[in-house]
This record gives C-alpha cells, structure tokens and sequence, in this order.
C-alpha cells in the first residue's frame, strides 16, 4: 500500500477525451498548415477523423474487442501529428508525440502502446501491421483519397497526387465479414487521371493494405470503377 499520497487511477480515454485536448487541436492544425505551405493534401481535422472512424468501423466489423475498437479509432485520430516536426519520419515522431500527450492525460501504459505501436507503423515507406490497430490504421489511412483533400485550385498547377485525388469522387472501404473480405472500392474520373497514374503513385500503399489485410485474416480487393483490379 502506498503511503503518504493516494495512488493515481489511470483513465479510460476515449475519442472524444483526444479530440477535446487542447495539446491535439494545436498540433493537428499546425501540422495540417505546415503540410499545405509544402504543398500536400489535406492532412487535419477532415482526415484524422476519417481515418479514426473507419479504423473503428473495421475492427467492430471484425469484431474485435470494444478496447481494441476505442484504441483503434484514437489511433487513427493521431496518426499524422508527427508532421508538426517534419514530413519524413512522421509516424516514428508522432508515436514519441502521442507518448507524452497520452501520458499526460493518464492513460494506462499498455493502451499507449498499442496505439503508439500502431501509428509507428502506419507508413507504407517503413511500416509493417504489428497488430489488429495498425492494420486497421494502415487501411484506414491509406483508404482516404478523395478530391476533397486537395488544395490547390489551379488545376494547371496539380502534382499527380492532386490530380489523382481530385480525380476521384468516391473511395469507400468495406468488411465482407462473411467471405473474410476488406474490399477499396473507388471511383475515378479517367479524363482527370488514369488509373495507370493512381497505381504509379499509390502502388506502395496497396502493398502495405494487403498485408494489413492479411494480418487480420481477410483479403484485400482494390475495384476502380466497378473492375476488380487486385
């Protein structure tokens, strides 16, 4: 028994508790900002929390445990706050961020594993699924193209990122519990941007989608177009 002070109870965070930290706001906006004076999509509010709400919804569709779904979709929330310091290595930054935010609101030290575990992992570039969330966070982030997230208004002025995203008008991802599917089912307007061009630029985070996929023991199907294409 401790003696001198009451021992402290760790808490049950939740989305909600995350989204409301006001350390969160700041970084997540400031790292969105940062990200558009160098000229990427959108990266804040929009996409964090469409990425935490499709983590969440995949691992309830697989039905993983409510902790796991609630790590999940905090997980997703998280994930780009790295690029506050820097683009590059920004899921390995984030995860040392997130770390000390989670700690600070007394998280039990086992859920910030997880979710630190999983958003170190999330880039295609140097990411692996390490576990149920970071496969959930890898497809859930790799799944949000849309033309929404682009910037820049001078179509003569688009990369092809923006081309391809701007190009597309529907991406959903989807749980076949039965058939132990996870389905990416897009829809590109092909005078905007071939497909050619999105597997050019998007190749890598097919890959690391399967492998996610596979991780939690389903198989993944990319359709463009209504094509089943992988």
């Amino acid at each position: 028994m401790e003696t001198g002070r009451l021992k402290r109870c760790k808490v049950m965070i939740t989305l909600i508790d995350v989204m409301n930290n006001a350390i969160v706001k700041s970084y997540v906006k400031k790292a969105d900002n940062f990200l558009g004076i160098i000229g990427y999509t959108e990266h804040g509010r929009r996409h964090s929390k469409r990425v935490a709400k499709t983590a969440e919804r995949i691992l309830k569709d697989l039905e993983k445990k409510e902790r796991t779904i609630t790590l999940g979709s905090i997980a997703g929330y998280l994930h780009d706050i790295g690029n506050v310091i820097n683009r590059e290595h920004h899921a390995q930054t984030g995860s040392v961020i997130v770390h000390s935010i989670l700690t600070k609101m007394d998280m039990p030290v086992n859920d910030i594993a997880e979710i630190i575990g999983a958003i170190g992992n999330h880039h295609e570039e140097d990411g692996l699924p390490v576990s149920d969330i970071a496969a959930a966070l890898i497809l859930a982030d790799k799944s949000d193209v849309h033309r929404s997230r682009v910037r820049n208004p001078e179509f003569v002025k688009f990369d092809i990122h923006d081309r391809v995203n701007y190009a597309t008008s529907k991406s959903l991802l989807e749980v076949d519990r039965e058939e132990k599917k996870i389905i990416f089912n897009l829809t590109i307007d092909t005078t905007i941007a071939a497909v050619m061009e999105y597997f050019e630029i998007f190749l890598s985070r097919m890959v690391i989608s399967r492998r996610a996929a596979d991780f939690l023991s389903c198989k993944f199907e990319l359709i463009i177009n209504g094509t089943k294409v992988i």
